[in-house]
């Protein structure tokens, strides 16, 4: 081979391995992006399970770790003591719902913005969820929520 050949090779070479190795770059990003799409989704249709439908068997089956680990301060750590939570709220206010405003997802954790009301007619709370994802499933919490008032110093709403 002369050296215009071999010079010509090591670049074809230097295109091919460039293009393999963003090409794993993509696949991973899409695997990534696959996997954040399905955390959402299983999200949302645990938190409609549990504060909608009020199946706490079902959230305790498809929805929550085994070793589920808590952040807020008023609930006691682990899946039995939260759901312990939603089955006495659900007791004391049977028609509490909730409404899904917004949802993002980074990674294993995912965002969950919503709307949470214990009567219908009730003005409800302004609910932010933060839950870290592992196989599927609630792994960890943490949130922060509000009163949604009656009046606000501007026009906006909570949502």
């Amino acid at each position: 081979m002369n050296h215009e050949n071999v010079a010509t090779l090591k670049g074809g070479m230097t295109v091919l391995v460039m293009m393999l190795a963003l090409g794993g770059c993509r696949f991973g990003e899409d695997r990534q992006a696959m996997l954040e799409a399905a955390n959402l989704k299983k999200a949302a249709y645990c938190m409609d399970v549990i504060e909608n439908q009020h199946d706490l068997e079902a959230a305790r089956q498809k929805c929550f770790a085994e070793t589920y680990i808590q952040h807020s301060p008023h609930v006691s750590d682990g899946r039995d003591a939260v759901l312990e939570v939603f089955a006495s709220r659900f007791e004391k206010y049977p028609n509490y719902s909730m409404e899904l405003k917004r949802t993002a997802a980074d990674g294993d954790l995912v965002w969950m913005h919503m709307h949470t009301k214990r009567e219908p007619q009730a003005l409800g709370y302004a609910v932010i969820n933060i839950f870290r994802m592992k196989d599927g499933k609630f792994a960890e919490h943490w949130n922060v929520g509000q009163p949604v008032p009656e009046e606000s110093a501007n026009d906006n709403t909570m949502f």
